[in-house]
């Protein structure tokens, strides 16, 4: 009979799930994803989502993964992709500053992950001629974010100009950390860029009406995952003070936590990328308790090849942001550390 009742438990309550997992089952889930990731890079240095899409910010943020790992363009075991990666970037700079193709729906998230994964790989750049190369782009990469902006001070899925103003919370997010990369690099980044971009959020926070942060400034109800790309974007713009933080805490706390639930509010890894950024540099037992949690279900999802499935963007995309989840404790990227 107990025999029973617990093979029905283990049925209901999968152990992957519940039981701990080890720091060896994360550092090999860890390798095999990068490995994954490594062996999905184009002849060219460049990835892409599904359908050969957004080649930008998939390889800024599968990039940035094999980043985490330790590795330069000089050292390390995936240096001759992380190589690549910045050669197809710089290759898709264009005269404005855009990193990208102006015919991609949703180039401003390719250019915002394009410069945080080459901010980051500046710092470690010995060739005198290639840093000379990536601070020009980065530069100028900076200057797009500032004309791309929009007068209420978001961005959307495209330049201002393209887009007719129309600006959202998701976006205006990637460029501010972006943008906070390239400070962190040494780029001139203009502080009244950063301040336009903190109003814009507020007014998002403001208007959600519950303590969230909404998809834009004319409100709708918040939504956790921009709710937590907005601490997250906060933390890094400097605003650990800022006065709208307890409560964003607190409204992703009541509405991510539950790590099994991804039902009520979609995009669940997007969501967990950035709250695990914020619990992380919160740390001490906020972070612990999470982290526990939330690695054993990253872990148990992981497929038998080494990555993770995602139907409507791609394996490359769930793949690099769970390897950025999974890494940061190894505080490798400035962006990142507390």
């Amino acid at each position: 009979m107990r025999t029973t009742i617990i093979l029905l438990l283990l049925a209901v309550f999968p152990a992957s799930v519940y039981s701990q997992v080890s720091d060896e089952s994360v550092s090999r889930t860890i390798e095999r994803g990068l490995d994954w990731l490594a062996s999905k890079q184009s002849s060219r240095g460049g990835w892409t989502a599904n359908g050969e899409a957004y080649p930008s910010a998939m390889t800024g943020m599968a990039g940035i993964a094999l980043l985490m790992e330790g590795s330069t363009t000089t050292q390390g075991k995936y240096a001759p992709q992380v190589r690549k990666a910045v050669d197809f970037l710089l290759a898709k700079a264009r005269p404005n500053g855009l990193i990208g193709d102006s015919r991609d729906d949703r180039y401003t998230y390719g250019h915002g992950f394009g410069i945080l994964f080459l901010s980051q790989v500046l710092g470690e750049e010995e060739d005198n001629v290639r840093r000379d190369e990536l601070i020009d782009v980065l530069s100028r990469g900076v200057d797009f974010c500032g004309k791309a902006q929009t007068r209420e001070g978001g961005w959307g899925y495209v330049s201002a100009k393209d887009g007719n103003n129309f600006d959202e919370g998701s976006t205006t997010i990637t460029q501010v950390q972006a943008l906070r990369g390239c400070r962190n690099a040494g780029i001139a980044v203009p502080k009244e860029i950063i301040d336009k971009a903190i109003k814009y959020i507020h007014r998002c926070a403001i208007n959600s009406g519950d303590g969230g942060v909404a998809y834009n400034i004319h409100g709708g109800g918040g939504r956790p995952p921009i709710s937590a790309a907005a601490i997250a974007c906060l933390f890094n713009a400097g605003e650990y003070d800022d006065k709208f933080v307890p409560n964003l805490i607190k409204y992703c706390n009541k509405n991510l936590l539950d790590i099994g639930n991804n039902n009520d509010y979609g995009h669940w890894h997007y969501a967990h990328y950035y709250f695990a950024q914020v619990k992380y540099r919160q740390g001490g037992k906020d972070w612990e308790d999470y982290r526990k949690k939330l690695f054993k279900r990253i872990v148990s999802e992981a497929g038998s090849d080494g990555s993770w499935s995602q139907a409507y963007v791609g394996n490359v995309y769930t793949t690099s942001i769970n390897l950025t989840i999974l890494q940061l404790d190894k505080a490798t990227l400035p962006i990142y550390l507390k």
